[in-house]
């Protein structure tokens, strides 16, 4: 496998883990299990701030850049273009949506 195949492999397995991780917290927290779903929320949340301190990229798609003159919203990640185009959209959205719910659970069960 190629430097960019590696790339690619371990920025796909990344993004996995975060998207469990967003996905389980609403999961959780629908179990009243708030601590395991306020640490998933501060797990991602790291990953948000290392987007945000670098331009809103992953420093993943900086290393694989170095490998490619392919720009496509996928050329850094195993997945499909449509999903990686959008993908800061759906998971956001969907990561916020989920802190609200583990909030507004936890506020109501005290």
């Amino acid at each position: 496998m190629d430097s960019l195949g590696k790339v690619k492999v371990v920025h796909t397995v990344i993004w996995a883990f975060f998207v469990a991780c967003i996905l389980s917290i609403p999961l959780f927290t629908a179990l009243s299990r708030f601590r395991p779903a306020a640490l998933f929320a501060a797990i991602v949340a790291v990953e948000v701030a290392v987007l945000l301190l670098n331009g809103m990229t992953c420093p993943l798609t900086d290393v694989a850049a170095r490998h490619t003159a392919d720009r496509r919203a996928n050329f850094d990640i195993y997945l499909p273009e449509w999903l990686a185009r959008h993908n800061k959209s759906i998971f956001g959205s969907l990561y916020v949506a989920a802190v609200l719910f583990l909030l507004a659970r936890w506020a109501s069960s005290r």
